[in-house]
């Protein structure tokens, strides 16, 4: 398996975008480049990152459009915005877009790499305290590696349906009420994230199907129960 840390980098000027990712992956990162917004939003759609870097001012969609989306995803994925937008009013729309920390453009790359080595540190401990594989009756599933395996083969699983998995493995045979799971996995409770997260259900229960002693029950009027065999 691959222990890299994977960065996610987001930057549309050529030169300086390989001269990060060069400079990461001599530091023994693995970094994704994409040169536009969408591109970075399709590929963390689809992969698993430790922390992303994001330029501001991207084609398609901006930094701030990135940030939001991954936001949706997960509370606690490190955000590092790189921008030549030097204004204070500049930074304090990137913290409130869920930047955890903001570099100036033209930056000392030590600095970068001391703040990456930050961040990475922080998340691994809180997720060393975190389970992330489970067994399931027929089924494993690795939080990490966005797999899922079933007698019906393996999947891999989006980022936020892995997070709700997680949460469901690490709460079996109890009755979670909707907006405990909302506050847990989405960071808030409203109409329209529960109307998400019914989604996010129905998939992971037909991925479920197939293992019947594995159930993922809806409880009207409280929430959801994830029964497993003893």
């Amino acid at each position: 398996m691959d222990t890299k840390p994977k960065i996610l980098l987001a930057e549309d000027d050529e030169h300086l975008s390989h001269l990060i990712k060069d400079e990461l992956e001599d530091e023994g990162y693995s970094v994704t480049l994409c040169a536009d917004g969408q591109s970075a939003i399709d590929v963390f759609d689809k992969n698993k990152f430790d922390l992303c870097l994001l330029d501001i001012m991207m084609p398609v969609k901006d930094g701030f459009s990135v940030a939001k989306k991954i936001r949706q995803q997960s509370d606690v994925i490190p955000i590092i915005f790189i921008s030549t937008r030097a204004l204070i009013d500049d930074k304090i729309e990137g913290y409130s877009r869920g930047a955890d920390d903001y570099i100036v453009k033209p930056f000392n790359m030590r600095e970068l790499l001391l703040k990456l080595d930050v961040f990475l540190r922080r998340t691994r401990k809180l997720f060393s305290e975190v389970k992330s594989e489970f067994t399931i009756g027929k089924i494993f599933f690795s939080h990490t590696d966005l797999k899922f395996e079933s007698p019906d083969g393996v999947l891999k699983l989006k980022q936020k349906e892995a997070d709700l998995l997680q949460f469901l493995c690490m709460h079996p045979n109890k009755i979670l009420k909707r907006d405990e799971i909302l506050l847990a996995v989405w960071g808030k409770d409203d109409y329209f994230l529960g109307r998400s997260m019914d989604v996010f259900m129905s998939k992971l229960r037909k991925y479920l199907k197939a293992d019947p002693q594995v159930v993922l029950e809806t409880i009207h009027g409280l929430g959801y129960r994830f029964s497993v065999p003893a």
